[in-house]
């Protein structure tokens, strides 16, 4: 059977698919014919009503579940609800103003403006908040050392984008002090504005073409120095998850259990979930996951929405969202987590 279209349904369809999904998605319940009957924009009887539902049912976009007589949207129907009849919501003030409060650097590291900002859309939501934080190619715009003892110093990363970053490196034994002055001196004046891998390049080839003017023994500083962030595997995406806790509190019944403890098992499996937002990275716009659509969702039954957000050079450099039942307040959550990128987008540099 092929999927179901928005033109195979005539408008009576239309109607009371509409009004049903909204009424599942505030209630989580399946609807039965009815309630529908007393909502005023079908003024349709009942047996009316049972006659579309049962059509509806016949495209697969309804499910009739245990022995109750309601019925509940499918993934399938939720699809179609989400992609062609949802009325999408306008942000409300006081949640814009919450995540418009997330709209600063103030010097933190970036991945903890990244992790504050996924917990505060977790909190809005009532979901898991997600977050692929961007590939470290942090620009330098300037590094210090500060010695802490004979054998170990304090590396000061400051970043383009303003983010400070500290670190503990170990020194060669019998290091004179002023070596860490010349060490900082050459990163200040000579890789300055170049990422950190950009940097070990540049910095490789000035001692191979002896135009680096270091000793070897500042040579070893400039390269801990540099190394000490680039070993941190900044070659792979880094993902939070926030609010985990939420999804336990949505479980209504013995299998919302069941599959909330599955969807937790499943987020153990990070390596999965970042290629799922990978694709979302990779889309033009906001993506919306429903359920079996991904195979890793298949049993918990859950749905993700993501969007991108960028850099200042307009560069797709990570993705932010949620990820909760099915039954989510789509129309809610999806301005909520698109206003989100967007203030990301004035903040990552």
């Amino acid at each position: 059977m092929s999927t179901p279209q928005i033109g195979d349904l005539n408008d009576r369809a239309r109607d009371v698919f509409r009004l049903l999904v909204d009424q599942y998605l505030t209630t989580g319940d399946p609807v039965g014919s009815r309630t529908l009957s007393k909502l005023a924009p079908l003024n349709l009887s009942p047996a009316s009503i049972r006659n579309v539902m049962q059509s509806l049912e016949e495209l697969g976009l309804l499910s009739a579940p245990h022995t109750s007589a309601g019925r509940m949207p499918t993934e399938l129907g939720l699809r179609l609800f989400v992609d062609g009849m949802m009325q999408m919501g306008e942000l409300d003030p006081s949640d814009k103003a919450r995540i418009e409060s997330q709209g600063t650097v103030d010097g933190k590291r970036i991945e903890d403006v990244l992790g504050e900002a996924t917990g505060m859309l977790s909190g809005l939501s009532a979901c898991a908040g997600l977050v692929l934080v961007p590939k470290a190619d942090r620009a330098i715009r300037q590094v210090d050392f500060v010695p802490l003892s004979p054998t170990q110093a304090l590396a000061i990363l400051v970043s383009e984008n303003g983010t400070v970053e500290n670190r503990v490196v170990d020194l060669p034994q019998g290091m004179p002090p002023a070596t860490l002055v010349q060490a900082a001196n050459y990163i200040n004046t000579r890789l300055a504005g170049l990422t950190l891998e950009q940097a070990q390049a540049r910095l490789e080839i000035e001692v191979v073409a002896n135009r680096a003017e270091l000793d070897v023994v500042a040579q070893r500083v400039v390269t801990k120095g540099l190394g000490v962030w680039t070993s941190e595997g900044t070659d792979r995406d880094i993902l939070i998850v926030r609010g985990q806790a939420n999804l336990l509190e949505n479980a209504t019944d013995a299998q919302d259990l069941e599959r909330v403890k599955r969807l937790l098992d499943e987020l153990e499996a990070k390596r999965e979930l970042v290629k799922i937002l990978e694709l979302a990275r990779d889309g033009a716009g906001m993506s919306i996951f429903i359920g079996a659509e991904n195979k890793l969702f298949s049993l918990s039954g859950s749905s993700i929405i993501a969007a991108p957000y960028k850099n200042a050079d307009d560069r797709v450099v990570g993705v932010i969202g949620i990820i909760g039942p099915t039954r989510l307040n789509y129309a809610r959550v999806i301005p909520m987590v698109d206003y989100t990128a967007r203030i990301l987008g004035r903040i990552i540099r």
